[in-house]
């Protein structure tokens, strides 16, 4: 069994940055490859970011690709999201998830294991 649990988020403005952190009750963290999604009212949970087990591939939604970077600190069990040059529409409660079985990142049903989320809210 796998916990995850987020921190991070908050209320910012435009263009500021915020870092995301999900920390995971494992003992073999490493094993798992890591995605954070977010899910606004009303819409489906849309991915967002995923690493691999060491860290080494990342993949990013257009939506963000160039702001948010995801990375991990496998010795002390957590991914990050650190996301630059927030808008209004990245407003949203964001969620970590991890997988063993890394066939497609983006899909949420690769994922087994999901946090409670963090909200993030960008003011224009």
């Amino acid at each position: 069994q796998v916990q995850l649990v987020e921190s991070g988020g908050g209320l910012v403005q435009a263009g500021d940055s915020l870092r995301l952190s999900c920390a995971a009750s494992v003992r073999t963290f490493s094993s798992y490859a890591m995605g954070w999604f977010r899910q606004t009212p009303g819409k489906e949970r849309e991915f967002v970011a995923a690493v691999s087990w060491s860290g080494g591939s990342t993949y990013y939604a257009d939506s963000v690709k160039g702001r948010f970077t995801i990375f991990r600190d496998n010795a002390k069990n957590t991914v990050y999201l650190q996301m630059n040059s927030l808008k209004p529409e990245d407003t949203a409660v964001y969620y970590c998830a991890a997988t063993i079985y890394f066939g497609d990142p983006q899909r949420r049903g690769e994922y087994d294991y999901w946090g409670q989320g963090t909200q993030v809210t960008v003011s224009s």
